[in-house]
């Protein structure tokens, strides 16, 4: 595994983590605890040690898997979870970024993943007045100060939200996430030049676009309603679809996986410290973990 330094702060995290949103029954299946310790135990032997979730992931069901998977492990994971949302039910929730709620998800989400600090605390998705909350980023801090968060972060909604990132060091976030892919290319504009001016880390979320760049999906195909895929405009995702085939014939070389090479290309980018791909089984854990090697050494945020 191929480890990196998260922006200015004091960990160390593989370069290809593991996404956990289809824990919490959005993407066309429910998983069982067994799965999910199978998922995480074999991540953890291929020395995969960062896992990003978050409080409406279902309501702190994606946490409440992770918790008992890495019982006993805790402290050879980074656990990056985030705020802002209530969940009611498949693609509903509300946002909530009242610092007294925001504490309280901080405990729901302690209490599910059966730890007593995060080590990446995010801002999650949420609009720039719900950022600019009175007190928010100070109730923030003082839960810092408490030993709860060790570092905080903001995944940003929009991956052109320059807004949000330009202020990360101002309201004390060390971190940025942000939807970065072949596809979508969007961060290189403003957001990359930010992160990398302020000195902070960058997780690539949706690296293989909604599994668009897996190699596995042709124009046409379709997803079952309980999928979050199958809310996608066809048009539009056959547009996708159909540049994906055409990057897979005239960029990925022979031979090599399509969703490895997908992985290793968001790598490469300077500002990039790591990806979190989701992954529905051990095989995807496996296939995911392989795209280090094609990843080049002297990356600046290599550790």
């Amino acid at each position: 595994m191929l480890y990196r330094k998260l922006g200015s702060t004091d960990l160390k995290i593989s370069a290809v983590g593991v996404g956990t949103w289809q824990f919490g029954g959005e993407w066309g299946r429910n998983y069982e605890q067994r799965e999910a310790d199978a998922i995480l135990g074999r991540a953890a032997e291929l020395g995969i040690n960062l896992i990003d979730t978050a409080e409406c992931y279902g309501d702190h069901l994606s946490e409440s898997l992770i918790g008992p998977a890495i019982r006993g492990r805790r402290s050879d994971w980074v656990l990056a979870t985030k705020f802002g949302h209530h969940f009611h039910g498949p693609f509903s929730r509300t946002d909530d970024y009242d610092p007294q709620d925001v504490v309280r998800q901080l405990d729901a989400s302690l209490k599910a993943l059966q730890t007593d600090y995060i080590d990446l605390y995010q801002f999650h998705s949420g609009p720039d007045a719900a950022f600019d909350t009175d007190g928010l980023w100070d109730a923030l801090g003082r839960q810092v100060e408490a030993g709860k968060i060790r570092h905080l972060g903001i995944s940003i909604g929009s991956n052109r939200n320059v807004y949000q990132t330009s202020k990360a060091t101002a309201v004390g976030a060390q971190a940025i996430q942000v939807v970065y892919n072949r596809l979508d290319r969007a961060p290189e504009e403003e957001v990359f030049p930010s992160c990398e001016a302020q000195g902070l880390g960058v997780l690539a979320r949706v690296p293989l676009a909604s599994g668009f760049l897996s190699g596995k999906y042709k124009p046409g195909a379709t997803f079952p309603s309980d999928d979050v895929r199958s809310r996608r405009d066809r048009e539009e995702a056959d547009a996708l679809l159909r540049e994906a085939e055409e990057i897979k014939r005239t960029e990925v070389p022979e031979g090599v996986d399509m969703a490895s090479w997908a992985l290793a290309w968001c790598l490469r980018h300077p500002a990039v410290t790591a990806v979190i791909p989701g992954c529905k089984d051990v095989a995807q854990v496996e296939a995911n973990a392989a795209a280090v090697a094609l990843v080049p050494a002297g990356h600046p945020q290599d550790a």
